[in-house]
């Protein structure tokens, strides 16, 4: 881009006081369904079926076909997601599962609360997503299952990945939580591997107004066995899910009857991250920052998080927050060097990339029906600051 363009979009910021850029705006997309929404509730409030009603099982066919597979599970939250599809794969003790290095917290929270150990593997700095190279490397003869995270909305390269397990009998299991209607190859994120597990935390692409997760899976054994789980064992004589103690991990039908409604809004959501990320990388080419990567595959990146890796991320995230612009580091620590995980035999300088990527991601606001005048200004905020630290 030329100096000529970049500073066009600089001068098209506003200027004077403005209102702060919230990093998510949840209320902007919301706001328009709101009369949908109260409908909604009064509806669900008046049927009385709180748990397990029929609003849940038609969320469950809807969201199960939008993903392109036979079986969607509503569960409590994305982290019971993973732990009861892990459950039902009858992972457990003596067992590992290998993810990435750089992922959520909740990703091996799941792995261990099933007893299994986590097996980490470095990212791809390319990419940030867990390096298919290094993967062979990672299984061994106790490995179950890996678990490719589809961060930040970009999707995981899941076959690469899966091929790199040499053809044994290791399960691919999703971690689609930051990645609603994502694509690769033509083929919905959700449908690539065994299984997967989403969250509707609120601020995902697709979020409830509150807690709540799925599997979705086109394996009906496996969902059965995630049904059971999610419910007391099945709370009605069904005991086919495999031999373990199960938990009440049910997504609310109110929850389920607010995602139904935001369903077929998401697909413009969607559309309206991705234009908001290609204004960010015209507005911010040129400057001493790297941009999220362009996916050469035939990959529909989602963009749950615009994110960015520079130098002296504190303190430009600092200056930003002076100037009216909220941002984020999605994540300030490496799965290994978080506090508590020491356990896992894991030092400093074990995963490089991760650990790099790690000190440098800044998350900038991005949400649906953010507009071209707050990413100007976000962009001309970190332009005057990049540009100011270095005048070269």
């Amino acid at each position: 881009m030329t100096a000529r363009k970049a500073r066009a979009i600089i001068d098209s910021a506003p200027t004077g006081e403005a209102p702060r850029v919230a990093l998510v705006d949840l209320a902007r997309s919301l706001a328009p369904l709101l009369p949908d929404i109260h409908a909604r509730l009064d509806h669900l409030a008046a049927d009385g079926a709180f748990t397990l009603g029929s609003e849940l099982e038609a969320f469950e066919r809807d969201f199960a076909a939008f993903c392109g597979v036979e079986h969607c599970v509503g569960v409590s939250n994305g982290t019971d997601a993973l732990r009861l599809a892990l459950l039902a794969m009858d992972v457990g003790a003596g067992d590992e599962v290998v993810t990435a290095a750089n992922t959520f917290i909740g990703t091996v929270e799941a792995i261990a609360m099933t007893g299994a150990r986590p097996v980490l593997v470095d990212i791809d700095p390319a990419t940030g997503a867990m390096d298919p190279r290094l993967v062979a490397a990672a299984v061994g003869p106790v490995t179950r299952v890996v678990i490719p995270v589809h961060l930040y909305g970009r999707p995981a390269p899941v076959a690469e990945i899966a091929a790199a397990c040499g053809g044994r009998p290791i399960v691919v299991l999703e971690d689609a939580a930051q990645a609603h209607g994502a694509m690769l190859a033509g083929r919905r994120i959700g449908s690539l591997g065994k299984a997967a597990a989403f969250s509707f935390y609120p601020t995902k692409n697709l979020g409830a107004l509150g807690d709540g997760g799925a599997v979705v899976t086109d394996d009906a054994a496996l969902a059965e066995a995630v049904r059971a789980l999610r419910h007391h064992q099945g709370s009605s004589g069904d005991r086919r899910a495999p031999t373990r103690v199960a938990c009440t991990a049910r997504l609310d039908t109110l929850q389920a009857g607010i995602l139904r409604l935001k369903l077929p809004h998401l697909e413009r959501w969607n559309e309206q991250r991705r234009a908001a990320a290609a204004r960010y990388r015209v507005a911010l080419d040129g400057l001493a920052l790297e941009l999220p990567p362009h996916d050469p595959r035939d990959g529909r990146h989602v963009y749950h998080l615009f994110v960015v890796a520079v130098e002296r991320r504190d303190e430009l995230a600092a200056a930003l927050d002076r100037d009216g612009v909220a941002t984020g580091i999605h994540y300030p620590r490496p799965v290994h060097r978080e506090p508590g995980w020491e356990w896992l035999g894991y030092r400093e300088g074990d995963f490089p990339a991760a650990e790099s990527a790690a000190a440098r991601v800044l998350s900038l606001p991005l949400f649906p029906g953010i507009t071209d005048a707050e990413v100007n200004r976000v962009a001309g905020a970190l332009r005057r600051h990049l540009e100011r630290a270095d005048p070269a």
